[in-house]
C-alpha cells in the first residue's frame, strides 16, 4: 500500500478522511439528546413518553430521508449534495437550542432525522468516485468507523459543555462543528477527474477497474416478491431498533437507575466511551469471523448464518444487567458485549444482501432494509418511552429497564430464526 501511494499519489485518502470526520459529526450530533435526557426532562419537561415520541419523530424522518437521499445526491452530485445534507443537519442540531417546549424540540429532531439520512448515501457515492473497487472496502471501513468515534466523543465532551455553559450550548457547539467541516469540504473536494491535486497516475489508478455497470433500476415492488428481501427486512426491523435503544436510553439508565450525575466523568462519560469503543472491535471481529470461516472452506451461507447465531447468543446475557448483586462495571461489561455483538451481527447481515442478490439489486435491497430498521427504531422508541414512563410513575423504573433488556436479549435470536425460516439457506436470486 505504501509503495502504491508513493508511486501514484494518495490524495484519495484525504477525501476518505473528510468523510470519516463527516460521519463522526453525524453521530456526535445524533448522540447529544441521549446524554442530555435528564437535563431536558428538568428544563423542558420532556418526560419518558415525550422523549419516546421525539425519538420516534427522528427515526421516522430518518426512514423518509433514506428513501430520498440517494436520488438527491445522484442528482446534485457529491460535492453539493453532501454539503447540503451536512449543512441541513448542522443547522437542525443548532435549532434544538431554540426549543422552548417538547413540540418545538421534536420538530428540530425531525429535521435532523431527514438531513442526517444523507450521510451514508453521500459517503458511499464519494467512496465509489474516489477509490478503485479493490480499495473501496477498506475506505468504507475507515469512514464507517467514524460512527463509533462520534458515539465515543459525545459522552466525553457533551456533559462538560452542559455543566459549564448550559444544555443549549451542547447543541450549538456540536452543530457548529459541521459548519467548520464545510469549509474544509469546499476547499479540498472535487471529483477526481476535475481535481487539480490529483496526478494522472492516481486518476488512472482510481479508474483502473471502474468497469461500466448496468444502470437498471429495479422497483421495490419487484424486489418484494423475493423471500430473501423479506428475510433481510425482518432481520433489520427486529435488530436495528436495539442499537437505537443503546444510543438513546443507556445514558438515561446511568442517571435514573445507577444514580450517576451527568457531570461525573468516571461514572458517566467513561462508561459510555467504553461501551461504544467496544462496538468498533465487534464490527471488525464480526466481519473477520465469517470471512475466516469462508477462507477455511465453509459455504458462504453457512459461515454467515453461524456467525450471526454466535453473535445473537452473545447478546443474550444483557438480560442479567438488572439482576441483584450485579456490580456497576459488571453491568457495563454486559452492555458492552451486547452492543459490540450488535455491530458484529450488523456487519454480517449487511453482507448477506450481496450474498443473496446480484450487484445491481444490492443498493435497493439495502435501502429497503435501512427503512425497515428505522421504522423498527420508531416503534421501540414509543414502546420504550411508554414502558419507562409507566414504571417511573409506579416508582420502579428499574422494572421498565428490565423489560427492555429482555427484549434486547431476545431480538437477535428471534431474528435469526425468522431469517432462516423465510429464506432457508440464503439462496442467491438469479432471475432478476
Amino acid at each position: 500500500m505504501n509503495q502504491i501511494n508513493k508511486t501514484i499519489g494518495k490524495y484519495r485518502w484525504t477525501i476518505c478522511a473528510l468523510i470519516f470526520f463527516a460521519t463522526t459529526i453525524n453521530y456526535l450530533d445524533r448522540q447529544v439528546i441521549g446524554i442530555l435526557k435528564g437535563e431536558l426532562e428538568t428544563k423542558l419537561g420532556i418526560g419518558e413518553e415525550a422523549y419516546g415520541y421525539i425519538i420516534t419523530a427522528f427515526t421516522m424522518a430518518y426512514a423518509v430521508g433514506m428513501l430520498i437521499a440517494g436520488r438527491l445526491v445522484d442528482w446534485l452530485g457529491t460535492k453539493i449534495g453532501y454539503a447540503l445534507f451536512l449543512l441541513g443537519w448542522s443547522l437542525s442540531a443548532i435549532a434544538h437550542a431554540l426549543a422552548k417546549a417538547p413540540f418545538g424540540f421534536g420538530v428540530a429532531r425531525g429535521f435532523l432525522g431527514v438531513t442526517e439520512a444523507g450521510n451514508f448515501p453521500a459517503a458511499i457515492k464519494t467512496t465509489a468516485e474516489w477509490f478503485p473497487k479493490k480499495e473501496r472496502a477498506l475506505a468504507t471501513g475507515i469512514f464507517n468507523s467514524g460512527a463509533n468515534v462520534g458515539a465515543v466523543i459525545a459522552p466525553l465532551v457533551v456533559p462538560a459543555i452542559a455543566v459549564n455553559w448550559g444544555w443549549q450550548w451542547a447543541f450549538i457547539l456540536t452543530g457548529a462543528v459541521g459548519l467548520l467541516w464545510l469549509i474544509f469540504w469546499f476547499a479540498l473536494y472535487e471529483v477526481p477527474e476535475k481535481h487539480k491535486k490529483v496526478q494522472k497516475e492516481e486518476l488512472d489508478y482510481i479508474l483502473s477497474d471502474n468497469e461500466p455497470e448496468q444502470k437498471v433500476q429495479i422497483s421495490w415492488f419487484k424486489l418484494l416478491k423475493y423471500r430473501q428481501t423479506w428475510a433481510f427486512f425482518v432481520g433489520k426491523f427486529l435488530t436495528d431498533p436495539i442499537w437505537w435503544f443503546y444510543l438513546y436510553w443507556i445514558p438515561s439508565w446511568l442517571e435514573k437507575v445507577q444514580g450517576v450525575e451527568i457531570g461525573s466523568f468516571g461514572k458517566f462519560g467513561l462508561p459510555l466511551a467504553v461501551i461504544y469503543s467496544c462496538t468498533t472491535i465487534g464490527s471488525i471481529f464480526g466481519g473477520w469471523l465469517s470471512s475466516n470461516m469462508i477462507k477455511k472452506g465453509w459455504q458462504v451461507n453457512k459461515a454467515r448464518s453461524t456467525a450471526m447465531l454466535i453473535f445473537a447468543l452473545l447478546v443474550v446475557p444483557i438480560v442479567f444487567v438488572q439482576f441483584k448483586g450485579m456490580s456497576f462495571w459488571g453491568a457495563i461489561a454486559l452492555i458492552s458485549l451486547a452492543a459490540s455483538s450488535h455491530q458484529a451481527w450488523s456487519a454480517n447481515i449487511f453482507t448477506t444482501v450481496s450474498d443473496m442478490f446480484p450487484k445491481r439489486a444490492v443498493g435497493s435491497v439495502t435501502g429497503i432494509g435501512g427503512m425497515a430498521g428505522a421504522v423498527g427504531g420508531a416503534f421501540i422508541a414509543s414502546f420504550a418511552g411508554n414502558i419507562l414512563g409507566f414504571w417511573e410513575k409506579q416508582g420502579n423504573i428499574q422494572t421498565g429497564y428490565t423489560i427492555l433488556f429482555v427484549v434486547c436479549g431476545a431480538a437477535y435470536l428471534i431474528a435469526w430464526i425468522l431469517i432462516n425460516v423465510i429464506a432457508p439457506g440464503m439462496k442467491r436470486v438469479t432471475d432478476i
